[in-house]
């Protein structure tokens, strides 16, 4: 008897949950020695209706906001004439840039060296002392330059790196000694 209210008691609580309409009547069935197929009850059972939507509200979110205006600046610009003459020359601007925090640094391009098929773009980064705020600023400086299409252009900055994903793109020396050990007897073709 308790194994039969148990089933009672459990079934009340699952159907407790939804909605249940009962659409027809049921029938036990008869025992004697015999038994005769009984009729269980039908139901029709609706369950809760779920939908997954969006809506639109009002929540703080962090917002970067970067401010970059076109500007007629004077930009450096190298024309390399190889002896031969005949190279295939395109002009290609080389950017330098770093994002610094804590304080404010100035970067600037102020020398390029060339050997036979590569050339060095020596930028560097300095501190001014202004003090940022907590806030992060990319700093940058650029050159143009004509040269023969395939001419192998590298980037270096003299300075420390500052910390941060986007100053890994740039190759860093602690001091000019240190460049030039990579240079090595690199002609230095412009100065700033």
């Amino acid at each position: 008897m308790k194994l039969y209210h148990i089933a009672i008691a459990s079934s009340f609580l699952l159907f407790s949950a939804c909605d249940v309409d009962k659409t027809e009547e049921g029938e036990a069935p008869e025992l004697e020695i015999e038994a005769e197929a009984g009729e269980l009850p039908e139901y029709d059972v609706d369950w809760a209706n779920v939908e997954v939507d969006t809506r639109t509200k009002t929540v703080t979110v962090p917002k970067l906001v970067i401010v970059q205006e076109e500007e007629e600046v004077e930009v450096p610009y190298v024309d390399v004439s190889m002896p031969d003459g005949d190279d295939d020359m395109e002009e290609r601007t080389v950017m330098v840039e770093a994002e610094v925090d804590g304080q404010m640094q100035n970067l600037s391009i102020n020398g390029i060296y060339a050997t036979e098929n590569r050339m060095m773009v020596v930028a560097t980064l300095e501190p001014t002392g202004e003090d940022l705020e907590g806030q992060k600023v990319r700093v940058s400086d650029q050159v143009v330059i004509n040269v023969p299409s395939d001419l192998q252009i590298e980037r270096y900055i003299v300075g420390t790196r500052p910390t941060g994903e986007f100053n890994n793109q740039f190759t860093y020396f602690d001091s000019e000694a240190a460049l030039q050990e990579k240079i090595g007897d690199a002609d230095r073709i412009y100065t700033r």
